[in-house]
């Protein structure tokens, strides 16, 4: 039995099929359309997984989309006349769209279907959306027995749940309901601190560590009451989302004493501890959540999905201080993710189909995207008269490549099949040396054109990774989901200076024997790798190890500013020549910069000039 699942319209519009339980396929339609955060409908995404299963549509017996139209329709109609006529403006905007298209979801989502092959004539399934999210966390966890905390802007009411699942089922227990929500809150500080929101929440979790958390008691006094059974309620006084086109207002300007940071203007320590002291905030309310859920469950294991579980440091203090003494996290924690857990929950919960927990999961790796032979790779390098060499094996492949990493070389490195969820997991990566002190402003201003504070995360030999950040032998990172801490025994540098220095100034200092992947407050998002998920990436990282003695590399992912993740040979290919990367590694074909033709400039949108 074949189940399709389809998150869209939002944002992160995404396609997952399952086959009798099984995870066959799942994509963003970001990777194919390369509109970033793509919301519209997934047909690329949806004819990649059905090509991957081998099948049409004929051949799916339930297509499901991850939430239900008339519930978050109500919640917008009742919010505009609850806050009437202050939100007119914000209606009129919203309205068309949802009457023409939103509001008639059923017969928009079968026409669209009509435009792929074969033909699908079966009812379509709505699951409600935190359902969605709760099923992604915990179906695919290796527990028997788990609480669940989902946590987001917003699905139809619900912006935080907690439940609980044992065996096939889920059971959602307790929910906090909008306009209180912790994604809005931190996407309100997004706004604020001059970054997109539902883009650049991320930015203001790595610009956190840079800051003090001086205003933490201001944002729990006035803007948001957080209770110790892990439910919270804001002060909608000083927020206009429900009502406006931006997520706050002149109050809350008051209260900070100035307006909202211009996009690309230059950052200054007020920003930085306004994100500092937001990220702080967001950990407490975690913590009081997993708490309440510990108790409230009895479970020994916690699995986390919703945008808000892609908070990488919000999710290493869960891991260290939290009541669980296991946790799991969806790697495609936020809307795309709703697809997958969408089609998992008709599998488990509506059909009542067993589920045997696997271990370490059942994401594969979270590598469930398109794969290019080595024959499609060459004919399309062919085709373009590249310049290449092809390595006769994976051995001398990874040996060639650790070569020229040691050699502070930058390498764009694309194999096997693509990631799903917004983290290069080593299959669509561009990696570094970590030794290397200037390997974070290199990949930051030259080969991603994106903002110089921001950190890169590292990759390491799961039997290594103890050796050099604070987790346990057999703790386990394979999504990039944790940040931790550098081992002392690493650490360089006078740490009373840096904890003088202020801002930007921290970057120049030493930090570790991996400047590239510590950030400014000695922490890392650590990505582990091991032989049975990532079989090529860790074969890599021994041959780097062997050469140089360290079983780290720089891995982010293979992208510039303000597009997608590559998916096809040709995406690394235009990244490649529209960058100052060194090498590119597609398959076992290797490329130089010498010789090539002459390639695009880079996106306009990635040319310009990073504020700092």
């Amino acid at each position: 039995m074949k189940i399709l699942g389809i998150s869209a319209f939002y944002h992160d519009a995404a396609a997952a099929l399952i086959h009798d339980g099984k995870i066959v396929a799942a994509a963003q339609e970001e990777r194919f359309t390369r509109v970033k955060h793509d919301p519209s409908f997934p047909l690329h995404a949806l004819r990649s997984c059905l090509g991957q299963a081998g099948c049409t549509l004929s051949g799916i017996d339930y297509v499901v989309y991850y939430e239900k139209p008339l519930p978050k329709f109500e919640r917008l109609l009742e919010t505009y006349l609850a806050y009437a006529p202050a939100g007119f403006r914000s209606f009129r905007q919203a309205m068309p769209v949802w009457i023409r298209e939103k509001l008639f979801l059923p017969h928009l989502i079968r026409s669209k279907l009509r435009e792929l092959p074969g033909a699908y004539g079966k009812p379509v399934i709505y699951t409600r959306h935190h359902e969605s999210h709760a099923a992604s966390a915990f179906f695919p966890s290796p527990f028997e027995e788990a609480a669940i905390i989902t946590a987001d802007g917003v699905g139809a009411w619900t912006t935080t749940s907690i439940g609980v699942g044992r065996g096939r089922r889920i059971t959602l227990l307790e929910e906090q309901r909008f306009p209180h929500s912790l994604g809005l809150l931190y996407s309100a500080f997004t706004y604020y601190c001059g970054f997109r929101v539902n883009r650049g929440e991320y930015k203001l979790m790595g610009l956190a560590p840079y800051g003090k958390p001086r205003f933490s008691d201001l944002i729990e006094k006035y803007l948001i009451h957080l209770r110790e059974d892990g439910s919270f309620r804001m002060n909608m006084r000083f927020f206009n989302y429900c009502q406006g086109l931006t997520m706050t207002n002149r109050r809350f300007h008051k209260l900070f004493g100035r307006p909202p940071r211009q996009p690309e203007s230059e950052l200054d320590e007020f920003t930085m501890d306004v994100a500092a002291s937001i990220q702080q905030v967001i950990e407490k309310a975690m913590l009081r959540l997993a708490r309440h859920a510990h108790e409230l469950t009895g479970c020994k294991a916690l699995c986390l999905a919703g945008g808000v579980a892609l908070n990488c440091v919000a999710n290493g203090r869960l891991r260290r201080e939290g009541p669980f003494e296991q946790l799991w996290i969806q790697p495609a924690a936020g809307d795309a993710g709703g697809a997958l857990g969408a089609a998992l929950f008709v599998w488990h919960q509506l059909l009542e189909k067993p589920r045997t927990p696997q271990a370490p999961d059942a994401m594969q790796g979270s590598l469930l995207g398109p794969c290019f032979s080595q024959e499609e790779i060459e004919a399309f390098l062919k085709s373009k008269g590249a310049t290449f060499t092809r390595a006769p094996s994976e051995h001398d492949l990874c040996k060639r490549t650790a070569a020229e990493l040691a050699a502070n070389k930058v390498v764009g490195w694309f194999q096997g099949r693509m990631e799903f969820g917004p983290r290069a997991l080593g299959n669509r990566s561009i990696l570094g040396d970590p030794r290397s002190p200037t390997m974070q402003r290199t990949m930051n201003l030259k080969i991603k054109f994106r903002e110089s504070f921001r950190p890169f995360a590292p990759s390491v030999l799961r039997e290594r990774g103890h050796d050099y950040f604070d987790t346990t032998t057999d703790e386990d990172s394979p999504y990039m989901l944790l940040v931790t801490t550098i081992r002392e025994a690493q650490r360089t540098g006078d740490p009373a200076a840096l904890d003088a220095a202020s801002g930007l100034d921290k970057l120049a200092l030493p930090r570790s024997t991996l400047p590239a992947v510590t950030h400014v407050d000695g922490s890392a998002r650590v990505q582990t790798v091991d032989p049975e998920r990532h079989p090529l990436y860790h074969q890599l990282l021994s041959a780097f190890e062997s050469l140089t003695g360290c079983p780290v590399l720089v891995n982010t992912s293979f992208n510039v500013r303000g597009e997608p993740i590559v998916c096809t040979p040709e995406d690394a290919w235009r990244v490649f020549l529209a960058t100052d990367m060194d090498i590119l590694v597609l398959g076992h074909c290797i490329l130089t910069k010498k010789g090539q033709p002459q390639g695009p400039q880079a996106p306009a949108t990635s040319r310009k000039k990073p504020f700092n």
